[in-house]
């Protein structure tokens, strides 16, 4: 995209990016009436030229050792649901080895619940799925012209430190003591048997 692109820009131009895959291959009236069916995805994008940083969807970030997130807001109480299951099952005798396979018993019991919150997807919160994007639910930082360092990254970090490695030993920690995300940090995902992470990660450090 341009480098003066704007937000609202990048909202509009990314919503009819994935939107015009809906019109050959899904029916589109069915794609507004199901969002669990939609492509999906979350960003968050710094604007070079405009000092700026976008927050489109579950995504986290320090800036200068300050920290900013922008989570679904349905996620916690999902994971607190997923987490008293977790505990209901282990007190009827299952092992954490057994939570910890791919198919997760205690994740099916909040799907359900997932799916319904799902209906407010870019209504209540914004995410990038080929519908228009509530701009109101988009948070923009801006940055003045002090040297700032940025951290950008995915929410498969549960906490951000100031260099990948230190970000890496901290998800290691997470999986090596609470694998099923239960504990401090709730998730609506464990770490599956053999994975040394519970969801998709990505992270960049850069100053400007």
């Amino acid at each position: 995209m341009p480098a003066n692109t704007s937000c609202h820009q990048f909202c509009v131009g990314a919503t009819k990016l994935i939107n015009s895959h809906y019109r050959f291959r899904f029916p589109e009236q069915r794609m507004k009436e199901h969002p669990e069916e939609r492509l999906c995805a979350s960003a968050i994008i710094y604007s070079r030229m405009r000092r700026e940083i976008w927050m489109v969807g579950d995504c986290h970030c320090l800036l200068n050792g300050r920290y900013h997130d922008n989570p679904k807001p349905y996620e916690i109480p999902l994971a607190k649901m997923r987490a008293m299951k977790v505990y209901e099952l282990m007190a009827e005798g299952m092992s954490q080895e057994d939570l910890l396979q791919e198919k997760d018993p205690a994740r099916d019991v909040m799907i359900p619940s997932m799916l319904e919150l799902m209906q407010n997807q870019n209504v209540t919160y914004a995410v990038i799925d080929g519908f228009p994007i509530p701009e109101t639910k988009v948070p923009i930082i801006l940055l003045d012209f002090q040297p700032w360092e940025i951290v950008l990254a995915s929410d498969g970090y549960p906490w951000l430190a100031p260099t990948l490695e230190e970000t890496e030993a901290l998800l290691d920690k997470q999986r090596q003591n609470d694998p099923l995300n239960v504990g401090e940090f709730k998730a609506t995902k464990a770490f599956v048997k053999g994975n040394n992470s519970f969801d998709d990660r990505s992270y960049i450090r850069f100053t400007v």
